[in-house]
C-alpha cells in the first residue's frame, strides 16, 4: 500500500488549524458572552484588560493557570483528573466531519475545507456528543460530594430526555437530502435552506442542543443556587477551566452543526465563484447562533427540574416524532 504523505500532511495541518481555532474561539466566546450579556442588561462589561477589554480572555487564562488546585482527600483521584479531559476531547473532535468551506485551490493543490467527509457523519456526531456526559457524571461521582453527585445525576437524566428529540430532529434534513453526509446535506441547500422546509425540526434541534450543552435555561447540572455549581463544585484551576473549555467549544460546535443542517452551512452569495467566502459565511452563522444562546441565557429563567423533564418527554419528543412523520409523508406524497 502506497501512503500519500501529502494527504497525511494535509490532514495534520487541517486538524491543527481546527483545534487552534476552537481553543482561541473558546476564549473569545466567553468574552463575547460577557460583552453581549452586559449590553442586554445595560452594563458595561469587561473593559479594563487591554483596549476595550479585548485582552480579558488572556488575563483570565493566566489567572487560571497559576491558581492553586485542590483535590478532595476522599476523592477517587484518577477519575477526578480524567473527568475534565473526557469533557473536552469530544468537543474538539466532533467538528472533524463538519465542512467549513468548499474546495479551494491552495498553491496548485485542491484542498477540501473539512477533515473527513464520511457517509455516516450524523451518526458520528450523535455518538461523539454523547460521550461528554460521561465526564460530567464521573466528575460528580469522583468528587465524593453530594452536590456534585446530584449534578452528575441531573446531567445523565437530562441527556437521556433530550437526546431522543435531538436525534429525531436530524431525520428531517437527512430525509430531504437523502444522505447522512453533512457535505451532501449542505449541497442540497444550495437554493433553499432547510430551515424553510423544517422550521419545527430546527426549533426542536436548537432547544435540544441547548439542553445538550447544559446552557440556560437547561443548566440544571450546575445550578448555583441549588447545587453550589453541581458537578464542578470541587474543581479549581486548570481542571475547572477544562470543564468551561468543553462547554464553550461545544457551544460553537453545535452551532456549526445547526448551521450545516438548517442554515446552508458555508453556502451563501458568490461562494461558487469565490470559495474563500465559505468559511466567512460559516463563521457569521456560528456567531449569530452563539448570540441567540447568550440572549436566551440573559433573558430566560432556569426551569424547575420536574418541568424540564416533563417538557422533554411530554412536549419535545412528541413534536419531534410528529415532525418526522409529516416529513416522511410529504416526501412520499411528492415522490421526492
Amino acid at each position: 500500500m502506497v501512503v500519500d504523505w501529502a494527504l497525511v500532511l494535509e490532514w495534520v495541518i487541517k486538524s491543527i488549524v481546527l483545534v487552534f481555532i476552537l481553543l482561541t474561539g473558546f476564549a473569545y466566546t466567553t468574552f463575547y458572552e460577557r460583552k453581549l450579556a452586559a449590553l442586554i442588561q445595560l452594563r458595561i462589561g469587561p473593559n479594563r484588560a487591554g483596549p476595550g477589554g479585548w485582552l480579558q480572555p488572556a488575563a483570565d487564562g493566566v489567572k487560571l493557570i497559576f491558581k492553586e488546585e485542590f483535590t478532595p482527600a476522599e476523592a477517587y483521584k484518577f477519575v477526578f483528573v480524567l473527568a475534565p479531559i473526557l469533557t473536552v476531547v469530544p468537543a474538539l473532535v466532533i467538528m472533524a466531519v463538519v465542512p467549513w468551506g468548499d474546495v479551494i485551490n491552495f498553491f496548485g493543490r485542491m484542498v477540501p475545507l473539512h477533515i473527513a467527509d464520511i457517509n455516516v457523519a450524523v451518526l458520528y456526531i450523535l455518538s461523539v456528543a454523547s460521550i461528554s456526559v460521561y465526564g460530567i457524571v464521573l466528575a460528580g461521582w469522583a468528587s465524593n460530594n453530594k452536590y456534585s453527585m446530584l449534578g452528575g445525576l441531573r446531567s445523565s437524566a437530562q441527556m437521556l430526555s433530550y437526546e431522543l428529540a435531538l436525534g429525531l430532529a436530524f431525520i428531517g434534513p437527512i430525509l430531504i437530502a437523502g444522505s447522512m453526509s453533512l457535505t451532501d446535506i449542505i449541497d442540497a441547500q444550495r437554493n433553499v435552506w432547510f430551515i424553510i422546509y423544517q422550521p419545527l425540526g430546527a426549533i426542536i434541534f436548537y432547544i435540544a442542543m441547548l439542553a445538550e450543552v447544559n446552557r440556560a435555561p437547561f443548566d440544571m447540572p450546575e445550578a448555583e443556587q441549588e447545587l453550589t455549581a453541581g458537578y464542578h463544585t470541587e474543581y479549581s484551576g486548570m481542571k475547572f477551566s477544562l470543564f468551561f473549555m468543553g462547554e464553550y467549544i461545544k457551544m460553537a460546535a453545535v452551532s456549526g452543526i445547526f448551521a450545516s443542517l438548517f442554515l446552508g452551512g458555508y453556502r451563501g452569495p458568490f461562494v461558487d465563484q469565490l470559495p474563500v467566502l465559505g468559511p466567512l459565511y460559516f463563521f457569521l452563522k456560528i456567531v449569530a447562533s452563539l448570540g441567540v444562546m447568550i440572549w436566551i441565557r440573559a433573558t430566560f429563567p432556569r426551569l424547575r427540574y420536574d418541568r424540564l423533564m416533563a417538557f422533554g418527554w411530554k412536549v419535545l419528543l412528541p413534536l419531534a416524532l410528529f415532525n418526522v412523520l409529516i416529513t416522511a409523508v410529504v416526501i412520499v406524497a411528492l415522490g421526492l
